[in-house]
């Protein structure tokens, strides 16, 4: 997990797209700039990073369910809880599961774990739209082998 550069997933633990359901980790690092202002002397990953992580799980498993043809662009955040701190150094168990899919747009719920016990979760809505350009496009599929997730894949 790379907190400075909004990398914040590792790996895909298991994706089942027929399912429409996906578990993934990112560990939270045990040093990053982000903890020099969140907070001094007492780190702490900052709650819109995990609504962060939670949208970048739903969308990875989006990016799947449409064969890398579309971007979800997160555009709505609802019912967002943030239940405790997560703190340098833990690993967090990611899970989302679209709850909507149509008209151009795809809802999920999502949750983050730390150690068994559910940290975060939320409603993501995404609105759904061709890659920018083939480049971005083309960066994704890399960034999508690097957590284990393979662009012709259906499933894992």
């Amino acid at each position: 997990m790379r907190l400075e550069y909004f990398q914040l997933i590792d790996r895909v633990i298991e994706i089942d797209v027929p399912a429409l359901r996906i578990r993934a980790q990112g560990e939270v690092p045990g040093a990053s700039p982000v903890f020099e202002g969140h907070f001094p002397d007492h780190p702490l990953m900052p709650g819109v990073l995990l609504i962060e992580a939670m949208a970048q799980t739903s969308g990875w498993l989006i990016i799947a369910l449409y064969r890398f043809e579309r971007m979800p662009f997160l555009a709505a955040v609802k019912q967002a809880k943030l239940r405790t701190f997560v703190l340098p150094g833990e690993m967090l168990s990611l899970n989302a599961h679209v709850v909507h899919d149509g008209s151009g747009y795809a809802i999920t719920k999502a949750a983050v774990e730390v150690a068994g016990k559910t940290v975060a979760e939320s409603e993501l809505t995404f609105r759904l739209m061709p890659f920018p350009d083939p480049k971005f496009r083309a960066m994704m599929a890399e960034s999508a082998v690097r957590i284990g997730l393979s662009p012709a894949a259906d499933s894992a």
